[in-house]
């Protein structure tokens, strides 16, 4: 603010002496291009300083407006009346000089944003890049003693390879998934009968639940029950719900998938046998980045995931404790009615 004070004498003494060349490098053209005068190269420092303190954008144009009421309060205190055309000329250099600190100070918050968001893309890959790698050289070290003959696919390493593939699944899914729920793509409604979809669901669940370890069973499913969602999404939202049944429930213990029709809604359960949820706010599941239980492999990005996938349909996804049981992921569609538009 010294400086802009500095910076308005010297425009008015040139002014005052007819060197209007001299006054607009300093201060600029009167609604024209300022960045390249001294008064407008001050506003980019400026502006930009008030990025780097925090500061928004309203409290950039009030610093000058204050300044304004300053001098013309301290011209009436001090009885200095202010010409026309000194009043004009800092009218003038409060446009420019605002002009240039607001530019500079939203580029730089545009830079700062760009800048977040390539860190956050970037530790999402490496969590990426990190699970699949793991997955994969698991799977590389099973396969390389199975072809030794050392061991057979049946046995334990058999199931441990067979566990590294379900992974790398789960984790392209996963992502295909969440490449899907991106502003901008195209969510595909059609109608699905559930029946359809469980008939596909029950082939990757049961080939999970044997190289788990523990029981499958999915519910009979009336022919007739379907709902109108995005097929791909809402298969990825029921098949994460069970990979993270058959992750959390408790050796050898059962995890079941229901359908049925509620109202006028179809509600699609997966339940498992963990022993229940721990205390705390249920809504924290379905944060991103959030985990649970002594199994932390994945990022915890899932659950996140298929909710977004199933609200992307007008549905809800919504969790129930089972106390010393286990819990139960449910996920509501509207009913589709055959008189129903078969698109949208």
């Amino acid at each position: 603010m010294p400086l802009f004070l500095d910076q308005l004498i010297e425009t008015l003494e040139e002014e005052h002496a007819c060197a209007f060349g001299a006054a607009e490098q300093i201060s600029g053209q009167v609604g024209g291009p300022s960045r390249t005068s001294d008064m407008g190269s001050a506003g980019l420092v400026h502006g930009r300083e008030m990025s780097m303190r925090g500061l928004s954008v309203e409290q950039v144009v009030h610093e000058y407006g204050d300044l304004c009421q300053a001098i013309t309060g301290l011209a009436l205190e001090l009885e200095a009346p202010i010409e026309t055309g000194e009043f004009k000329t800092l009218n003038h250099c409060l446009d420019n000089v605002i002009a240039d600190a607001v530019t500079e100070f939203s580029h730089q918050r545009a830079l700062i944003g760009a800048d977040r968001e390539a860190q956050a893309l970037n530790q999402r890959i490496g969590f990426l890049a990190h699970e699949l790698r793991n997955h994969l050289n698991t799977a590389t070290l099973s396969l390389r003693l199975i072809k030794s003959g050392q061991v057979g696919f049946s046995g334990a390493i058999g199931d441990v390879l067979d566990r590294s593939l379900i992974g790398l699944r789960t984790i392209i899914d996963r992502s295909l998934a969440e490449v899907r729920m991106t502003p901008g793509m195209s969510i595909r409604h059609q109608v699905i009968s559930v029946a359809d979809l469980f008939a596909e669901l029950r082939i990757s669940a049961a080939l999970e639940a044997q190289a788990r370890g523990c029981p499958f069973s999915a519910t009979a499913v009336d022919p007739d029950l379907a709902v109108m969602a995005d097929r791909d999404l809402l298969l990825a939202a029921i098949g994460n719900l069970l990979q993270n049944a058959f992750k959390f429930t408790k050796p050898g213990t059962r995890v079941t998938l229901t359908a049925e029709a509620v109202g006028d809604q179809v509600h699609i359960d997966v339940q498992d046998h963990c022993g229940g949820l721990p205390p705390g706010n249920r809504e924290d599941f379905f944060r991103p980045f959030r985990q649970y239980g002594a199994d932390r492999s994945g990022v915890g990005l899932g659950l996140s995931i298929a909710r977004r996938s199933v609200e992307s349909s007008h549905g809800t996804l919504s969790v129930r404790d089972l106390p010393g049981t286990g819990c139960v992921f449910s996920i509501c569609l509207p009913l589709h009615h055959p008189s129903t538009a078969t698109s949208a």
